[in-house]
């Protein structure tokens, strides 16, 4: 017997339903509810930093309190704040999201590392033109 936990999770619903969540019990709407939302991004980071510095025990007076799992933890927990606030600015999130993707990793990578979704299968050559 298969266990729910053992299905692989859709970003892009769990996405929506976070924000569905997320929207249905906000204390505040308007624009001070929005920015609380994108604010909350800082304080996701923080714990990122918290978490690092307590893998790493720079803090003498706590020593190692985290793991690199936790800091993992914290990252994804950037990610879903990112994408949730993301949502909260267009209902297109996986849209622009990959829009924005597909653009910082041709500005990266070069224009042979993104596929449209116009581009005929198969190899593509280095610099080639589109």
């Amino acid at each position: 017997m298969s266990d729910q936990k053992d299905q692989p999770v859709d970003l892009w619903a769990g996405i929506e339903d976070l924000w569905t969540w997320v929207d249905t019990n906000r204390p505040l709407d308007g624009r001070e509810g929005l920015l609380l939302r994108i604010l909350k991004l800082s304080e996701e980071v923080g714990e990122v930093a918290q978490a690092v510095i307590g893998a790493t025990g720079q803090n003498p007076r706590k020593g190692v309190s985290h793991t690199w799992d936790d800091v993992q933890g914290e990252l994804c927990d950037v990610v879903i704040t990112a994408l949730v606030a993301l949502r909260t600015l267009t209902p297109d999130t996986q849209e622009v999201f990959s829009r924005h993707l597909a653009r910082v990793m041709e500005r990266s990578l070069g224009p042979s590392a993104v596929v449209h979704p116009q581009d005929p299968p198969g190899p593509r050559g280095v610099g080639e033109i589109r």
